[in-house]
C-alpha cells in the first residue's frame, strides 16, 4: 500500500490543475496584471505550494487577508508584490513594512498607524487605499475619501509612504446584470479620478474579483485578483461551471473507509437515528467529521464516491466520522471513499456539497481542517 493510501484521509491538491487555471484567467484579463489570492491558507489549498505554483503560471502578485498570511509567505522566501488586507489597531506594520509588503488603508486610524511605524522603520511604507463604492465592509467611504487621499499624500511627500494603488471589491458581480455592478464602477472611477487629481500615481489600479475577471471585463483596470476561480471552483453556479470557464478544481478530497459491516433492517445509524435501515444491508464507516471540516449540515444529504458508486451520508456526521450505506455491497475495508473532486471518476464535485449543505463552495475547500494532510501533486522542482 502506498504512503497516501495509507492516510486515514487526505486533500489533494493539482498544482499542475493550478498553473493551468492561472494562465486561464490571465487570458481572460490579457491586459491586467493578476493578483493570486492565497488567504486562508489559500483557501484550504496550501499557500506557499500555491502561491509558488501561481508565481510560476505567470501571476505577478500575491494576496492575503491578514499581515500574518502576509509574513508567513515572505518567511517562507518567497519575493515580488505581495499585499494584505485586513489590518486591526496595533497590527505588525513596521514588520510588513520592512517585509516589503503593500498595505491596505481604509481609514485614518490606519493611515496614523503606518505612517509611525514607517517613521520608526525609516523605511517608506508601500500602501494602497481601499475606497468603498458600496460593498459596505472595509474601505474608505466617498465623503471620507478627499481626507484621506489628502493626508495620503502629504505623508507621501514627506517621505513615509508611497501611495502604490487604489482598489476597491464589489459586492454583488457573481449577480450578471445586478444595478450595484455599474453604480460601483462608476464610483470607483469617481474617486480614482479625485487621487489622481490630488496627485496620486497609483502603480494599480483593480476592483475585479473571481467573478468580475471572468464576466466584466470592464473592470479588470490595471490588475485582477483572482481567489476561488484559480482553485477551479466556479464563483457562482449561475455564472457556469468550472468547465464552462476552462478551470479545474484543484482540490480532491479522499477518505479510506475504516469498516464495513452488514446490519439488519430497522437499525439506527449515527446520533439521534436519523436514517434508519430499511432492509438489511451493509454499511461503510468513512472516518472524517465536523472535526475535519465536513459540514453537519450535509448530514443525510452529501454524496460520496465509494466502490464506483455514488452514496449519500446515511444519518448525522458526527466529529470524527460518518457513515454511507453501502446497499448490501461488499466493499473492502481501506477502499476510497472520494468526498469531492474534479469529477474524473464521477466523484462528487464541492459544488454538489455546498448544495447538500445550503452553502458556497468556497467554503467547502476552505474549512477543511488541518487534521487532513495536503498532498501537492504535480509540483515542479521550484515548487518542492
Amino acid at each position: 500500500m502506498n504512503e497516501t493510501a495509507s492516510l486515514r484521509a487526505r486533500a489533494e491538491i493539482d498544482l499542475a490543475a493550478l498553473r493551468a487555471n492561472v494562465r486561464v484567467l490571465r487570458a481572460r484579463a490579457a491586459g491586467a496584471q493578476l493578483m493570486a489570492v492565497v488567504k486562508s491558507d489559500a483557501y484550504g489549498h496550501g499557500a506557499v505550494p500555491c502561491a509558488r505554483a501561481a508565481l510560476e503560471a505567470g501571476a505577478t502578485w500575491l494576496g492575503t487577508a491578514t499581515p500574518q498570511e502576509a509574513l508567513a509567505l515572505r518567511a517562507a522566501g518567497l519575493g515580488g508584490r505581495v499585499m494584505c488586507w485586513l489590518w486591526t489597531p496595533g497590527g505588525p506594520w513596521r514588520e510588513a513594512i520592512e517585509a516589503d509588503i503593500d498595505v491596505s488603508v481604509s481609514g485614518m486610524w490606519a493611515l496614523r498607524e503606518v505612517v509611525a511605524a514607517a517613521t520608526e522603520a525609516g523605511v517608506p511604507a508601500r500602501i494602497q487605499l481601499k475606497a468603498d463604492t458600496g460593498l459596505g465592509r472595509n474601505g474608505c467611504q466617498p465623503a471620507d475619501w478627499p481626507e484621506l487621499v489628502a493626508a495620503a499624500r502629504a505623508a507621501e511627500k514627506a517621505g513615509t509612504v508611497r501611495i502604490t494603488g487604489l482598489w476597491s471589491h464589489f459586492a454583488c458581480a457573481d449577480e450578471p446584470g445586478h444595478p450595484s455592478i455599474a453604480a460601483q464602477l462608476a464610483l470607483f472611477r469617481d474617486m480614482v479620478a479625485h487621487a489622481e487629481k490630488e496627485g496620486v500615481e497609483p502603480e494599480v489600479r483593480h476592483m475585479a474579483n473571481s467573478p468580475a475577471t471572468l464576466t466584466i471585463p470592464e473592470a479588470h483596470f490595471d490588475l485582477v485578483r483572482t481567489g476561488v476561480a484559480m482553485y477551479g471552483i466556479s464563483p457562482s453556479p449561475e455564472l457556469g461551471t468550472p468547465a464552462d470557464f476552462g478551470l479545474r478544481p484543484v482540490m480532491t478530497l479522499i477518505a479510506s473507509v475504516a469498516l464495513v459491516k452488514q446490519v439488519p433492517p430497522g437499525h439506527g445509524i449515527s446520533y439521534g437515528h436519523h436514517y434508519t435501515t430499511s432492509a438489511e444491508t451493509t454499511l461503510g464507516l468513512v472516518p472524517v467529521g465536523y472535526a475535519d471540516g465536513i459540514p453537519r449540515h450535509a448530514s443525510g444529504r452529501a454524496p460520496v464516491l465509494v466502490g464506483g458508486v455514488t452514496r449519500r451520508i446515511a444519518g448525522r456526521v458526527a466529529m470524527d466520522q460518518f457513515v454511507v450505506d453501502l446497499d448490501g455491497d461488499e466493499i473492502e475495508v481501506g477502499s476510497e471513499a472520494v468526498l469531492f473532486g474534479p469529477g474524473d471518476r464521477g466523484e462528487p464535485s464541492a459544488e454538489d456539497w455546498a448544495q447538500a449543505a445550503d452553502t458556497i463552495a468556497y467554503e467547502i475547500v476552505t474549512r477543511i481542517g488541518s487534521r487532513v494532510p495536503r498532498v501537492h501533486l504535480h509540483a515542479t522542482p521550484a515548487e518542492s
